[in-house]
């Protein structure tokens, strides 16, 4: 697995549905959704299977062998 990639957002928090399609690791929502509901979503190593999740500044998330983690910018 490789490091995380460094997604800037602007305002926390962020759900876990809208991340995977701005870090790139979903095409879509309905693609977050699929990855989400196969418990192929990892949140700081952990399964999460909430799409609603609330994410803050310095979470990881990782789809297989990419990861993307939230970097909060003033």
């Amino acid at each position: 697995m490789s490091d995380p990639v460094d997604v800037p957002i602007t305002g926390e928090p962020i759900r876990l549905g809208q991340f995977l399609k701005l870090a790139g690791l979903a095409e879509d929502g309905s693609h977050a959704k699929d990855l989400i509901d196969a418990e192929e979503v990892t949140v700081n190593g952990e399964v999460e299977t909430r799409r609603g999740r609330q994410l803050t500044d310095g979470d990881v998330v990782t789809v297989g062998a990419d990861s993307g983690k939230v970097v909060l910018v003033a």
